[in-house]
């Protein structure tokens, strides 16, 4: 093969990966991980999607380890124009924030690109991982055609507070100490 049909063939390659890209969307944690009794931020976002018109999705969470709180629109779908949105609504005892859903109004293309759909904000307790899932999920284009979307659902770690590693710390040593003044009293 010749060296014009090698890169021909490879422009073409890297051609069609981008056309066949499919839109996917994440979830991003701030910060990651949290602190057990700290404040979360989840950025819900989409990559790679051309014409997004509106969306919707159910976001579950483990409700052992974490506290949904409020929901803001990000900015990705209302750069295309005049939007209307709702945060879903939030059932902490099962760990869910089910339809939450945003659209464009009035005639028009939509959004093209990658950006954040919305930012939910959470309480953290416990320690352990919280698994993070995503269903019900829809997107349409301007056509209202729905839109094929790769859902990655993800975890977010809560730790414990590093005051409580410096009182076990602090505890482990106290012990050390009363236990070297009894071995030195009886010897």
């Amino acid at each position: 093969m010749t060296t014009f049909k090698k890169y021909f063939a490879a422009m073409l390659l890297a051609a069609s990966t981008q056309a066949f890209a499919i839109p996917t969307l994440s979830v991003s944690a701030v910060p990651a991980p949290v602190v057990s009794g700290g404040k979360l931020d989840l950025a819900v976002k989409i990559s790679d999607i051309t014409d997004l018109y509106g969306y919707q999705f159910t976001l579950s969470f483990d409700a052992a380890l974490l506290k949904a709180n409020s929901f803001t629109e990000g900015a990705f779908l209302s750069s295309a124009g005049t939007t209307f949105s709702d945060g879903g609504t939030i059932d902490n005892a099962t760990g869910t924030i089910s339809f939450v859903f945003n659209t464009l109004v009035g005639a028009g293309p939509g959004a093209s690109g990658s950006g954040e759909l919305g930012l939910f904000s959470f309480d953290t307790f416990g320690n352990g991982n919280a698994a993070l899932t995503f269903s019900d999920v829809l997107f349409l284009d301007a056509n209202l055609n729905e839109i094929a979307v790769v859902a990655d659902g993800s975890s977010v770690q809560v730790v414990p507070e590093p005051e409580s590693f410096l009182l076990v710390g602090i505890g482990l040593l106290a012990a050390g100490v009363v236990r070297r003044r009894q071995l030195a009293a009886r010897g």
